[in-house]
Formats: structure tokens, sequence, C-alpha cells
């Protein structure tokens, strides 16, 4: 008689304050035969938290060795073993280590469940002020300074909601990157040290938030930024040009953005849109 087959369980971890945690977090990690964590130590500390007492065994499972693990974890779910994934904050898989473990267990005929709980996602969307019927996710922005604006590049045009992570030291550099790409007067969040005793949210226009975010950010960041709005067509003629340049500058976007952004929108060059801007060739 063949051995039943394990269970894989994705176990979402606070974000901040261990009160957060789902109550079955703590039933999960006293019953796991296996725990494979982002960081053990960071576990052990959760777990005192939560007045639990581990009884399976502890495994190490982030970025550097899950390629070497995910094979050995997925033997142990074959042979039986309730293994639960447990990365440093939040939802496993979710810019964490995981979607290499889910895929091969899945690929193994493997039942995975999950621990629904945290997200730095959905809390910084919920704060954020901004729409949230429609959103995206897209983790953290490249490091080069190129590669981080071709993303952004073909992100200007997103209607949805966009939810950024960000590293503290590189918060201010992003910011003004995304102010560069989707213009400074577009509505944002940063939302930083969520569910913790600093909780700050910060919002307004990327080119302001950009200029708080130069004197230094420290903590978890998450940045939330609203959607393009898509504005019909322009027609040609001076008068039309003139108001759709009007309408831009009065949401906040320089006169050199909002010509060049009505030029594209009417299909025409800068420097038409310029001259009617200016008056320029008509009869005085």
């Amino acid at each position: 008689m063949a051995s039943p087959i394990g269970v894989l369980v994705l176990a979402a971890t606070p974000i901040g304050q261990a009160a957060d945690a789902p109550p079955r977090l703590a039933a999960e990690l006293a019953g796991a035969d296996v725990i494979a964590a982002e960081d053990t130590r960071r576990l052990a500390r959760l777990a005192g938290e939560l007045g639990v007492d581990v009884k399976g065994r502890v495994t190490s499972y982030f970025e550097g060795n899950e390629a070497a693990r995910t094979p050995r974890l997925v033997e142990r779910l074959l042979a039986g073993d309730r293994v639960v994934l447990a990365t440093d904050a939040g939802m496993p898989s979710v810019s964490d280590p995981g979607y290499r473990l889910v895929a091969a267990a899945v690929a193994a005929g493997v039942p995975v469940t999950v621990v629904p709980g945290p997200s730095a996602v959905l809390a910084a969307l919920a704060v954020s002020g901004l729409p949230v019927d429609r959103f995206c996710f897209e983790g953290f922005l490249p490091r080069k300074a190129g590669e981080r604006a071709r993303r952004l590049a073909g992100l200007a045009d997103e209607e949805r909601t966009l939810v950024f992570f960000e590293a503290p030291h590189r918060t201010a550099t992003a910011l003004a990157a995304m102010a560069e790409a989707f213009g400074p007067a577009r509505p944002a969040a940063v939302c930083r040290e969520l569910t913790k005793t600093h909780e700050e949210v910060r919002r307004g226009g990327l080119g302001e938030l950009a200029d708080w975010a130069a004197g230094g950010v420290r903590g978890e960041v998450t940045v939330v930024v609203s959607g393009a709005v898509v504005s019909p067509p322009v027609a040609a003629d001076p008068g039309s040009l003139r108001a759709a340049v009007a309408a831009e500058e009065g949401r906040g976007t320089s006169r050199k953005d909002a010509i060049r952004a009505v030029a594209s929108r009417a299909g025409l060059p800068k420097r038409t849109v310029y001259d009617a801007v200016h008056g320029v060739g008509e009869d005085a």
C-alpha cells in the first residue's frame, strides 16, 4: 500500500506585529514535520512570540539555496510530510521565496494549501486612498537606471493602480524615476513600516514625494501609484490644442510635459502644439 502523500502549506507571517498572525499559523508551525524558513532565527523569534513549541525539522530556504533545497523538500512531501513554508514577512512567493517550491510540488502532484494572512501589498493598497478596483503588483524595480527607466516607460500608460516594493535607500531614486516617467503630478502614496510602531503613509504627487524622500527614508517601503488617466483624442485645431494643454497644466503637469503629452495624443509634432499654445502664426 502506497504511503500517503504530504501537503505543502504556504504560511503568511506578520509584516509587523506578531499579534497580526492568523490563528492557524501557530497550529501549522506546531504540527509541521518540516518548516522551510527564509530566516531560521526570525522564525524562532516568531514562534516564541506566538508561544509555539516547534517540534518539526527547521531548514533554511532562501534565494541563495532554494534551487538546491527544492528537490529535497519535494522528496519529503512525497514521503508524506507536512511541509510549512514561512518567509520573513507576508505571503511566500510574493517577492519572497516560494514560487519554485510551489511549482515543483504541483508538478509532483502534491497538494498545496495556504494560511492566508498579512500582506504588505494589500495593506498599502487599502490605506493609500487610491483606486483599488483594479491594480497590479510590480515588485521591486531594477537597480540599474537604464533598466528602471525602461520598465517605468512601459508602465506609463497602465490604467490600473500600481504597487511597488522598494528598499529604503533606493526610495528617493525610484520616486524621482517615477516622476520622470509618469509625470510629477501623478498621485501616489509611500507606505512605510506598515503595522509597526512608526507606521507612516505619505500621500501626494510623485514629484512632491520624491523631494520628501530625498531627505532619507527608513524601514520597509511600499509605493502605491495611481494608474494613468486615459484622455480622449485631441482635435488638431489651435483652440482644442490650447484647451488640452491647459487641462494638463491644471493637473499639475509642467507646460513642457503638457505639450509633449498633447502632441502624442493628437499625433502632431510638439512644435505644432507649442505654436498653438503661444499663438504663433495666428492673425493678430
